[in-house]
């Protein structure tokens, strides 16, 4: 087919929406007021002023609950490698972020799959799977989930808040997407209703600054961060320390709020034009409308393979994630569409091409 493929598969924004002069204006700044931190190594919280203005951003936190990673993915990594042993028995969102449940996978835990429902996870099914036995661990992700795009309710964080502290178990409150609401201010962390010391919370300046900069946290309990702190201090001696001072730099000046109600704009023109286009041309799709972060979930005809059409899909110059992906068991109807690296204007084509690719498999034969 004529013309460049068009990508809903990447958990990241296009180019054309990434701060690069606001960036490169940081990162002069920081080199000017701040290289020797930049260019030193540091310790294993990383940078202290970056971990200063986290745990303000977060209301009250002490600075000493805060760590500076690189990236939220390795945050969690090291999170679970500390927390988790073989046998443990985790809850886990279905569906769920396709390298969380790798790296659980990986330390041999027992996963407990949670459905999830429109407005986050299923409650009532993991109270009946403490029924069943006791959780060492729940990973969630509360706000624009990924790859489910719904958002968890209030009353839902402070019934998951209350099982943790009532059955011992941590709450890794997963949240890259928590400043991204296209309308509003984020709702209230799960962090911020703990007062049993039963969550840690991972965020990242990967999606409100961008993917390169590989910069995020986890923020919790004193004594649990300290431990991570030291692990992280004897594994890599300190994070990136340049890119942490370049983030702090944005954070400091402004220009990372601006980015973000940016970005925010953009994220639901191109929200609203999938949406748009996926009624018009494929209106059996099932779906949540999210109402923020880059993903839209949606389900098939019973009877559908994404997988088999993801395939057709690439012959058609379009592409996405098929939800067995991010799937214990199942998914075969589902995928997952990034309406992150899309703009607007080409959503309706890259939609139309899936409905083609659509057709063509249940026509049963492949496009040329």
């Amino acid at each position: 087919m004529a013309g460049e493929t068009i990508s809903f598969a990447r958990g990241a924004p296009s180019a054309d929406i990434l701060p690069h002069e606001q960036v490169r204006e940081a990162a002069q700044r920081a080199l000017a007021s701040d290289w020797e931190t930049a260019l030193s190594y540091g310790v294993g919280i990383g940078h202290p002023g970056l971990c200063k203005w986290v745990a303000e951003r977060h209301g009250d936190l002490d600075p000493a609950q805060v760590m500076i990673t690189n990236g939220s993915l390795e945050a969690g990594a090291m999170l679970f490698q500390h927390l988790l042993g073989p046998g443990d028995r985790v809850a886990v969102e279905q569906p769920s972020y396709d390298r969380t449940l790798l790296l659980l996978q990986q330390l041999g835990v027992e996963l407990v799959p949670i459905s999830l429902e429109a407005d986050g996870l299923n409650v009532g099914e993991l109270e009946a799977a403490l029924a069943q036995g006791p959780l060492k661990f729940a990973h969630v992700i509360p706000n624009a989930h990924n790859p489910a795009g719904c958002t968890l309710s209030m009353e839902k964080r402070r019934r998951l808040v209350e099982l943790a502290a009532e059955h011992d178990f941590w709450i890794f409150e997963d949240d890259p997407y928590r400043e991204l609401p296209f309308e509003g201010e984020p709702l209230e962390t799960m962090l911020s209703l703990d007062s049993a010391g039963k969550v840690i919370h991972a965020s990242s300046f990967s999606k409100t600054v961008s993917p390169g900069v590989r910069v995020g946290y986890l923020a919790g309990p004193e004594g649990e961060i300290k431990k991570l702190a030291k692990k992280a201090n004897e594994t890599y001696i300190s994070p990136n320390m340049l890119a942490e001072s370049i983030v702090l730099e944005l954070c400091r000046s402004g220009e990372l709020d601006r980015n973000i109600e940016f970005v925010k704009g953009e994220l639901k023109a191109r929200c609203d034009a999938l949406v748009s286009a996926l009624e018009d041309q494929i209106p059996e799709a099932e779906f949540v409308v999210p109402d923020g972060g880059y993903f839209l979930w949606l389900d098939l005809a019973e009877g559908t393979d994404s997988a088999a059409l993801l395939a057709e899909a690439k012959n058609h110059g379009v592409t996405f994630v098929a939800g067995p992906d991010f799937m214990l068991d199942g998914g075969e109807r589902s995928l997952r569409l990034s309406f992150a690296p899309v703009p607007a204007d080409q959503a309706a084509e890259g939609v139309k091409r899936i409905a083609a690719a659509l057709e063509q498999l249940r026509a049963g034969s492949p496009a040329a």
